[in-house]
């Protein structure tokens, strides 16, 4: 589901009831598992690229030649940025839409894991071109791998949601349900009293949060509730991210 949709303990409970339901009822087997984690990736730093495209298949080849900088997109534009900065008409002015679209369609896969990415700037600088073998689709080719190059070499890093949560709890449970948080990456953000009740508010890396519901009920003899929402993305500390992409690509990383 996705990340943004508000969600409460009541539906992790009505989900283990409905598996109990159609094994029952219907001797239905349902597999089950860890939902999977909406990742996304980023870069953080600059990078100048210069990406030449050349094929010769018999007849007309294919020719484009770009030269780019990548950087971090701004925080408040999504999607691509792109900027042209061509002079003297090095790249012919029909082929720069080709250009960009090369780079819009190639950031649905970032270089890491293969995650999207939300946000890219992206300034178009110089470049060349053949009379006979560059056309639009050798251009749009070489953004495509231009980018791919150049986001290796961008310090590329994984993103992970994270979830405003909300637990209200009799107040003899507040420290282990701190500490708990913290077990999760957590950060606790603040405390209230509200109609005799306890409310602890924290941010928590989704990926934490799975089967949080029975800890819950656990560590408070099933008295605290629970409530959590999306909040924002947020990078992954370096040793997990290490982890996670080991386990996603089978093969150790940054040797």
């Amino acid at each position: 589901s996705s990340p943004t949709r508000r969600s409460s303990d009541l539906g992790e409970l009505h989900l283990e009831i409905l598996i109990d339901r159609l094994k029952r009822e219907f001797n239905v087997e349902c597999n089950q598992g860890i939902p999977q984690v909406n990742y996304k990736e980023a870069i953080t730093q600059p990078i100048e690229h210069r990406e030449v495209f050349k094929k010769q298949t018999g007849g007309h080849g294919k020719f484009a030649d770009i030269t780019f900088r990548i950087e971090p997109g701004d925080d408040d534009v999504a999607g691509l940025q792109f900027i042209n900065e061509v002079k003297g008409g090095s790249v012919p002015r029909d082929f720069i839409p080709s250009v960009e679209k090369g780079f819009k369609g190639a950031m649905r896969n970032g270089p890491l894991a293969g995650f999207p990415l939300d946000k890219l700037k992206v300034t178009l600088l110089d470049g060349s071109s053949h009379p006979v073998d560059s056309d639009q689709l050798a251009f749009e080719m070489a953004a495509k791998i231009g980018y791919r190059n150049a986001t290796k070499k961008a310090h590329p890093v994984l993103l992970e949601p994270i979830m405003a949560a909300e637990v209200v709890t009799p107040e003899e449970y507040m420290g282990d349900i701190i500490s708990d948080f913290n077990r999760r990456r957590g950060q606790v953000e603040g405390m209230e009293s509200k109609a005799g009740a306890r409310v602890i508010k924290a941010k928590v890396p989704l990926a934490e949060k799975f089967g949080y519901v029975t800890v819950l009920r656990s560590l408070s003899s099933g008295r605290a509730t629970s409530t959590m929402e999306f909040s924002h993305y947020d990078e992954i500390p370096p040793e997990i991210s290490k982890q996670l992409l080991e386990k996603m690509q089978g093969r150790t990383l940054f040797a």
